[in-house]
Order: C-alpha cells, then sequence, then structure tokens
C-alpha cells in the first residue's frame, strides 16, 4: 500500500507499506543482481549505508544456483541474510538484452542460456513462479523489452502482447499467492509500461495498466540510449495517468540529476548499476559532481573521496589511499568506492525526501541538478 505524505509540484514524499517493511518514498533500490552487491558488499553493510530494498535478479538467479534452489533454501531473504524489502525484476530485459537466439511467441519466449546455451522457455506463467520461488517482497510482470528506435506497428502489437502477458501475471500471482506451500503469499505485484518513444501508446497503456490490480507502475524501456531529453518527454507524458494511490518505478534509471529530474516529474523509485560499476572503475559521486579516483592530482590527496560525506570510507580512508589502491589493482580499492557511492545514492534520496517535506524541492532541484552533473578533475 503507497501512502502520500506530501507533494511538492509534482514530486512526492511517501511511504511504501510491503510485507518486509515499510519504504520511505522517494528512494534507490540497490542492485544486487545475483543476490549480491557487486563490490563485496554484505547484506549488514547495506543497511549502514542506508539502503532501503535491494533488487536482485530473475534471470540470472534462474541460471544459477536455480530458483529452487533457492526455495529450498527458505527464499532471498534467509539466502542472503537481508529482512527488508526485496524487488525482482521479471526476466524480461534480460531475456531480450543477453539472449543472442530468442523467439518471441503469444504463449512466451525461447532463448537459450547465455551462461551455457541451454535451451529455455520463459512466459508470464514461468516468470511469477520463479519469482514466487525467490519469495521477493515486489515481482515484476513479465514484458517485452523493445529496442528503440522500433517501427510503430510492432510496438503497438508488442505493447498489446505484454498487456495480455500482464493479465497472465496477475492471475498466476493469485494462485501461487493462494498455496498453501507459498514462500511469501503476500508477495506483491508491479505493471511495467510500455510504448518506445510514441506518447500515444505510451499514453494508453499507461490508461489500461492503472486500472488493473496490480500494487505498482513501472516505466520500462527508457535510458536506454536515448536522449535524456526524450526520456523526461515520456515521463511527463504518461506520470498523469498514472494511479495517485500507487508508487511509480523508473527502470533502470539513473544519474543523480536523473533521480532529481524524475523525482521533480513525480517518479517514486529508482534503480541503478551506476553507483557500483562507476565504483569499480575508480568514479565517485560528490556533492560537487563525480570525479575519477587514478587522477594524478590525488597522488597526494590526504582528504577523504567527499569531506561532506559520513559514509564508512570517508570517515577512514584518504583519496591517496585509494588512488594508491586502484593503482595496486588491489581489489579493496572498489570495495571502498562502492560504499561510499551507495552512501551517497541512499543520502541523495534522504536529502530529496527532506526537501519534498519542506516545500523546498523547486530550489534543491536547481541547485543539485546541474552541480552533480559536474565532472571534477
Amino acid at each position: 500500500m503507497y501512502k502520500l505524505i506530501k507533494t511538492d509540484g509534482q514530486a512526492r514524499r511517501g511511504e511504501f507499506i510491503t510485507p518486509h517493511g515499510t519504504i520511505q518514498a522517494p528512494f534507490f533500490m540497490n542492485v544486487g543482481t545475483a543476490a549480491a552487491i557487486k563490490g563485496g558488499i554484505s547484506s549488514p553493510e547495506l543497511k549502514d549505508l542506508k539502503c532501503q530494498v535491494e533488487l536482485c535478479n530473475t534471470y540470472h538467479l534462474h541460471i544459477r544456483p536455480g530458483d529452487k534452489i533457492i526455495r529450498q533454501m527458505g527464499g532471498l531473504h534467509k539466502f542472503m541474510n537481508w529482512d527488508r524489502p526485496i524487488l525482482t525484476d521479471s526476466g524480461g530485459f534480460q531475456v531480450f538484452s543477453l539472449a543472442k537466439l530468442r523467439k518471441i511467441k503469444e504463449e512466451g519466449v525461447y532463448f537459450n542460456s547465455h551462461v551455457d546455451g541451454r535451451k529455455i522457455f520463459m512466459g508470464p506463467e514461468e516468470s511469477m513462479q520463479i519469482q514466487s520461488n525467490l519469495a521477493s517482497t515486489i515481482a515484476m510482470a513479465f514484458d517485452e523489452c523493445i529496442e528503440n528506435p522500433s517501427p510503430y506497428d510492432y510496438v503497438q502489437k508488442s505493447v498489446e502482447r505484454t498487456t495480455r502477458w500482464l493479465c497472465r501475471c496477475i492471475a498466476e500471482m493469485k494462485r501461487l499467492n493462494s498455496l498453501p506451500d507459498t514462500i511469501n503469499p503476500h508477495q506483491m505485484l508491479f505493471a511495467i509500461n510500455q510504448g518506445g518513444t510514441f506518447d500515444d501508446i505510451r499514453i494508453q497503456h499507461m490508461k489500461t495498466i492503472a486500472d488493473m490490480e496490480v500494487d505498482g507502475i513501472a516505466i520500462g524501456g527508457l535510458a536506454v540510449g536515448e536522449p535524456t531529453e526524450v526520456m523526461y518527454h515520456i515521463i511527463e507524458q504518461v506520470i498523469p495517468f498514472a494511479p495517485k494511490d500507487k508508487p511509480r518505478y523508473l527502470m533502470g534509471v539513473g544519474t543523480p540529476s536523473n533521480i532529481i529530474e524524475a523525482v521533480y516529474r513525480g517518479v517514486d523509485m529508482f534503480d541503478c548499476v551506476m553507483p557500483t560499476r562507476n565504483a569499480r572503475h575508480a568514479t565517485v559521486f560528490t556533492w560537487n559532481g563525480t570525479t575519477h579516483m587514478t587522477n594524478k592530482c590525488y597522488e597526494t590527496d590526504d582528504r577523504p573521496l567527499d569531506p561532506l560525506c559520513d559514509c564508512p570510507t570517508c570517515r577512514d580512508f584518504s583519496r591517496a589511499y585509494i588512488r594508491h589502491l586502484f593503482k595496486a589493482e588491489e581489489m579493496l580499492a572498489g570495495r571502498l568506492c562502492v560504499q561510499h557511492n551507495l552512501y551517497f545514492y541512499n543520502t541523495l534520496m534522504e536529502k530529496i525526501r527532506e526537501a519534498i517535506e519542506n516545500n523546498e524541492f523547486e530550489s534543491f532541484r536547481n541547485h543539485y541538478s546541474p552541480l552533480l552533473s559536474q565532472k571534477l578533475s
């Protein structure tokens, strides 16, 4: 259940009540693809980094260790020792992005595993069954991720099929949640808005799924190479038709500025691999912009990564030391920067929530959206 507490323009401050705890919104989900944050951060450590929700990957966990093994181990929460909410994606994006050979039919998608080449079939029912085995808090509906740009007629037919798949997801989740041996009988389901970059298809699809029995609405198929202005435009087109009493999730986004701009347009939820991936390659986010820690200027710099940050890394280590670790190819370098970047993102969401509560989000956006886009030396 989503409880709207405060609005400041289109920006929303709310609480999302789930079977595994209440989430303060807007929020960022830390991406743990294979039930682990890349960079060596354990579940208990995530709590110190202010993580509210972890996102895990249905496709990858189905491939290995296998969703039935995770079910046997008591579900994802027990498996990874995480007692807060978990969102699992449907597997759709990975099927379309990783599988070199795939065939889309009405019943679902036939494809080959990117790991060992074995043939796999996944449709709406299979995706729901896998996610039920994982016992995540929130499951995502199975959809087709459309390449941008795609022909209008193909996008229209694809979206219609995605809607039919959503109806099957809803029916299957109801069935699974009613079974006596289901680990999480209160699993929630989110629909995904698709439509490429076509305003009319996007709007009509949002109108259709807004009235369906789902717990939240995601906007998918963006942040996949289209100009940022196009992404913002699509958000502006569909948000007016999204339910006001359900959370709105912009999938796979993004930079700190992207998040601020999307909150400004009415979005509540985000996820992205950017903070962890960039950190492992020595790029860190600070309250004055991004910087690269292998730069020569940090060789004897005894300051923390960000003097305005109180994360575990900034409390204990200098830029000079972290630069040395990267140059020496020590694993600790990436781990320390991942800690910092996740803490930064989660603190950014705290500041966004506070700004909305205080009716200061407009000035917050005007100050931080351009500032956090800067690249420092």
